[in-house]
């Protein structure tokens, strides 16, 4: 009995549909931008295998549609049974090279290699997920006929099919995208927002008056979320950067407003602007507007080092859109950030455009990751040209940021993707961990841009349409942190890459979408023209941040 439901099983499978999932799971196996795990790794080729199997699937069916000779009876189940000797073949083989291709690029982020049983738990995991798949595809194909067939009674025959097809995607489509997926957002924001209340137990509100939370501020502690205490209460004194730099140092101004400080983004702007003209972040030499990340997270290792870099003499200003990850707000929510950074900029620049142009302090942008997008479009060039801020440093932008796809598609020829030059390099220049902005010959203008972005981070280089097209940055010469094993497969890569922008933050600093202060003072250095510095200088400052990661993560 058993044996009959085993061989009917098997004779179930599709040919084409194997063999082209086994292609599908061992180009899976090789290695994209961001180091996978065995669970993650397992899933994803999992994912490929059904997804190769479907297209097998698919082409099988339109050979038979097209009524072409194909292998019948023992024939078939021969031809079959040798194919899925060969399939197995190449499935370990593949699998056995896998922990090679992920040391690959773990050596390259001075990562500890996979075990030894990476490959046993890979393919244990692809196999569970791959028959997943295969069952609710079955599903489906199960309620395509059933409507299908009450269909028929009615109607003929191939349009109860198209129909029946129809309606079972539909009905699919409704349970994925109308419950599962919508109930996951509903509970992952309800999560977050829980999250973003919460005050850690080593976080306490500032009695400084010229701190935003304290109780002289405008801006109630409470209200900044979690990400915006955070911000606040961190960050180095006038103490911290004399010990550093042995110069006399001020105490650096940080404002931030939360999304519960006020109801629209207009309202938090004219509240932020407020309060920065409170605490006299107008009086200091440098104003740096800063859009957050989905989460309103400001990162630590940007700010930090430009504050040091000019002694303390710096205020920042930063306002909170969403509490969601920054991937997630890019899915739900794509517009939130850059309605809350047009506000915010409206409002600073606007007063700051006001004030004598010989005492008003420099204006900067900065922002990272969906906070590079939002920044980019807080403001159009058009509306600053007669009087512009100095400049702008945006990181890891998405690869959907509208400013940022123009310049690289422009690039001058020969400069590569990951790395590009535009023009005269008097505008924008980008960067990468080795710093790449002291162009021969260029001289900057009086806007300043960078791009600080890396190579190996998915954030920046994703591309849809590498579905079927093999993307730029894939072309030779590439990227230091990226794998030479790094190979183009259509809808595998795809797939892969969706899951490295999942990982994107799991990657060591340095890397991916995990920027290091030490690339950031480079970066800073250029765009707001840092004098006084020795290469000594910097090179201590670049220690001392270093020292500090390794403090923490010891």
């Amino acid at each position: 009995m058993f044996r009959q439901w085993a061989v009917r099983y098997f004779r179930s499978f599709s040919l084409a549909g194997l063999l082209f999932g086994t292609l599908f799971f061992a180009a899976s196996l090789t290695p994209t931008l961001i180091p996978r795990n065995f669970l993650t790794q397992g899933v994803l080729s999992g994912c490929s295998a059904a997804a190769g199997y479907g297209v097998g699937f698919f082409l099988q069916w339109l050979w038979r549609y097209l009524e072409l000779p194909e292998p019948k009876g023992r024939f078939l189940f021969g031809t079959k049974l040798a194919a899925t000797i060969i399939c197995g073949a190449i499935g370990i083989g593949f699998l056995w090279r896998a922990a090679a291709w992920q040391n690959s690029i773990r050596s390259l982020m001075e990562m500890e290699p996979v075990d030894t049983a990476h490959p046993i738990e890979v393919g244990a995991i692809a196999i569970v997920t791959f028959v997943l798949l295969i069952a609710l595809a079955r599903l489906f194909k199960r309620t395509l006929y059933f409507v299908s067939r009450h269909l028929n009674r009615y109607v003929p025959k191939r349009f109860s099919y198209v129909a029946g097809t129809v309606i079972a995607a539909l009905l699919f489509w409704s349970i994925g995208d109308g419950i599962i997926f919508r109930t996951a957002l509903r509970f992952m924001d309800g999560s977050f927002e829980r999250l973003d209340a919460l005050i850690p137990p080593e976080t306490s509100q500032p009695s400084d008056p010229a701190k935003t939370g304290s109780p002289e501020s405008l801006v109630r502690w409470d209200d900044l979320g979690r990400m915006g205490r955070s911000y606040i209460s961190t960050g180095p004194s006038a103490a911290d950067i004399t010990a550093v730099t042995g110069k006399p140092a001020l105490e650096p101004i940080r404002v931030y407003v939360g999304m519960h400080s006020d109801e629209s983004p207009q309202a938090r702007a004219k509240l932020a602007l407020e309060e920065l003209k409170r605490v006299g972040g107008f009086d200091r030499s440098t104003l740096v507007i800063i859009t957050p990340t989905g989460t309103g997270w400001v990162d630590e290792q940007a700010i930090n080092p430009i504050e040091f870099l000019h002694n303390g003499d710096i205020a920042s200003i930063g306002a909170q859109y969403s509490y969601l990850a920054s991937w997630m707000s890019l899915l739900v929510e794509p517009g939130y950030g850059a309605e809350q950074a047009r506000a915010l900029f409206s409002e600073v620049y606007g007063y700051w455009r006001t004030l004598p142009k010989e005492t008003r302090p420099k204006l900067y942008l900065f922002g990272l990751s969906l906070g590079a997008l939002s920044s980019e479009l807080s403001n159009e060039l058009f509306e600053v040209l007669g009087d512009p801020y100095q400049g702008a440093l945006w990181a890891g932008p998405p690869f959907s940021s509208r400013i940022w796809n123009s310049i690289t598609r422009d690039r001058n020829p020969g400069s590569p993707e990951w790395l590009p030059k535009f023009r005269d390099g008097s505008f924008v220049r980008f960067t990468a961990q080795k710093n790449a902005l002291d162009i021969p010959g260029a001289v900057w203008g009086p806007m300043r841009v960078v791009y600080l972005q890396y190579a190996s981070d998915p954030i920046t280089f994703y591309d849809p349409h590498s579905l079927y097209h093999e993307p730029d940055w894939m072309q030779p010469p590439r990227g230091p942190d990226v794998s030479p094993y790094l190979g183009w497969y259509p809808v595998v890569t795809f797939l892969q890459l969706t899951l490295d922008i999942a990982m994107a933050t799991t990657s060591p600093m340095g890397y991916g979408h995990v920027f290091a202060a030490e690339h950031y003072i480079d970066a800073w250095m250029e765009v707001a023209d840092i004098q006084g510095w020795s290469p000594d200088d910097v090179a201590r400052l670049k220690q001392h941040f270093i020292d500090l990661r390794n403090q923490e993560s010891s």
